[in-house]
């Protein structure tokens, strides 16, 4: 009766902290959700409600290495348009440490440059799960490397010597 009783405790134990992770994954991918729909409806302030005050935000450019208000400086013309940009989630993995107040994802998007992968990091904000770090990158299929190594080496070639100038 007893080893039943711990194995029940063990089971119920587990079974908690399953549904603890569950509920998180389901706040974060909810944020996530929320988050690129404010961009697909140009809502600049939901837009960035869902970042924290230090987020970071890397783009497809090599020179896209932006901390927040230098983003929001680039996406305020986007937003007042009246839509910035629209990604929709084709596939998303997020991977939570039990109790830890950071997560992290990745995911791909469906978006008007074709798939396109990004990752990032979340951070409990009080209650609230706001995106930290966030990168976008255009993906590229293997076979076509080459093509797109000889349409960006010239751009490539200048950035380095301005990046080793400095």
């Amino acid at each position: 009766m007893k080893k039943l009783l711990i194995v029940f405790c063990v089971l119920s134990t587990l079974s908690l902290a399953a549904q603890d992770r569950d509920k998180t994954e389901m706040a974060i991918n909810q944020q996530l959700e929320a988050w690129h729909k404010a961009a697909a409806d140009a809502n600049f302030d939901a837009y960035f409600e869902l970042m924290t005050d230090d987020a970071v935000f890397i783009g497809t450019d090599a020179d896209e290495n932006w901390q927040l208000e230098a983003f929001k400086a680039y996406a305020k013309p986007h937003f007042d348009r009246g839509k910035a940009w629209s990604f929709s989630t084709l596939e998303r993995t997020i991977y939570h440490p039990k109790k830890s107040k950071i997560a992290w994802f990745d995911e791909l998007l469906d978006t008007q440059m074709g798939i396109c992968r990004s990752s990032g990091v979340l951070r409990l904000d009080g209650k609230t799960w706001k995106i930290q770090h966030y990168v976008l990158s255009i993906t590229v299929p293997n076979e076509n490397v080459e093509a797109l190594l000889q349409i960006k080496n010239v751009h490539d070639e200048q950035l380095i010597k301005t990046l080793r100038a400095n």
